[in-house]
């Protein structure tokens, strides 16, 4: 016989569980099931993460979203309900430094951070001379100006995170499976069954897409599109002895990098000039990106890293919406009980409080009660009119 769940949730990681945690919450008699296919997470983009918080972004609900996120982080076993063991996330408010190399993105800076504050943030603008007071050890003659966030912005223990969710959700009654969804049956409008690869087809009153980037493939299951593909990341961590700044910010250089302290070492990164769509199973580092491209253009930033050593380097995969890099949350149009979060493009981790919160008030009540994301939803993937997320990292 057939099992029967109210809630099918199709991937377990961060935005899974928080779904899950949420949904529970809100209604706590729903039966939630949450299948997971690998429960030691190890090449999930929340346990590949560089972990961080901001506010700022370019998109007023992005804003709003990370908002309810840090104060989530900050206090979260308040915020869970949950003595869950994980007392806090350790959240390091060192801030955000954007930069910005001319005066064009200098006065957008200006116009973001007005908005930014007028939704709660700390943003700030400085020019060059208050850069070089502020960071005496960075050399800013190519930069017009930086965005910096005093508070409110950092970075956190992300599996601490995703295992406070996950046990709150279960000390609420979800289930977590390890198993893989092979197929969704689906009859017109609507989804019939989930079928698991170790056998059987599970009936679901709702089934909600939360598996990264696998997502296409679950969509495809259901004979639909969406726009979003593995995008792979080379995150390193080095030594420099002779820049060990353990206040400083999580800098986003205009050059093309990005960077932040970790304990001595810092951890660092780059968008690649060459960046396709990779298969979800490729988790092979480019180890020459490094000392071809980001070294040259750290040590133009700061001569405090004349001496550095790469001390390990992973490789993370974004679920990147090729549209225009912001999340796709909500119910699927013509497929009435299959609801998406996806797309997240690198920034999913700090958001999967709030975006759990709103797809538990959707697939419950119908719809958002405390803070409308109706912006993400997937009626623009079908009209191609972007809903644009600029500051992507």
């Amino acid at each position: 016989m057939s099992e029967t769940w109210d809630v099918v949730i199709v991937g377990g990681a961060v935005m899974g569980a928080s779904a899950a945690y949420w949904l529970t919450r809100t209604d706590p008699g729903l039966r939630v099931l949450v299948v997971e296919m690998d429960p030691s997470y190890a090449r999930a983009a929340t346990a590949l993460s560089v972990a961080s918080v901001r506010q700022q972004f370019s998109n007023p609900v992005n804003v709003a979203v990370s908002r309810f996120g840090v104060g989530f982080i900050r206090d979260f076993q308040a915020s869970l309900g949950h003595d869950v063991g994980i007392g806090s996330l350790g959240l390091k408010e060192n801030g955000y430094l954007f930069l910005a190399g001319t005066p064009e993105g200098a006065a957008l800076m200006t116009d973001l951070a007005t908005m930014q504050r007028g939704l709660g943030a700390a943003t700030e603008v400085l020019d060059p001379a208050a850069l070089a007071a502020k960071f005496p050890w960075m050399q800013f003659d190519d930069v017009a100006a930086g965005s910096f966030g005093p508070r409110d912005e950092g970075w956190f223990d992300n599996m601490g995170l995703l295992n406070g969710f996950r046990a709150a959700a279960r000390a609420q009654g979800a289930v977590f499976r390890t198993d893989r969804v092979t197929g969704l049956h689906r009859a017109g409008a609507r989804l019939t069954g989930v079928q698991l690869a170790a056998g059987g087809t599970i009936t679901a009153g709702a089934v909600i897409n939360a598996a990264g980037t696998r997502g296409a493939e679950v969509m495809r299951m259901a004979g639909e599109d969406i726009p979003v593909e593995p995008r792979k990341r080379t995150v390193f961590v080095i030594d420099a002895p002779n820049a060990r700044h353990a206040d400083a910010p999580l800098l986003i250089d205009h050059t093309g990098y990005y960077m932040r302290p970790e304990h001595n070492h810092w951890i660092i990164a780059t968008v690649p000039s060459i960046d396709p769509a990779v298969d979800p199973e490729d988790f092979e580092p480019d180890a020459d990106q490094f000392e071809d491209v980001i070294w040259p253009l750290v040590y133009a930033r700061a001569p405090g890293f004349d001496a550095v050593k790469v001390v390990r380097l992973w490789v993370g995969q974004y679920d990147y919406n090729t549209l225009d890099q912001n999340a796709i949350v909500g119910r699927w149009p013509g497929i009435d009980n299959l609801y998406v979060l996806n797309g997240f493009s690198g920034h999913g981790l700090q958001q999967s409080p709030a975006m759990g919160r709103g797809i538990a008030e959707l697939v419950t009540g119908g719809r958002y009660q405390s803070l409308d994301l109706s912006d993400l939803g997937a009626e623009r993937l079908r009209t191609g009119r972007p809903f644009l997320e600029a500051a992507i990292v």
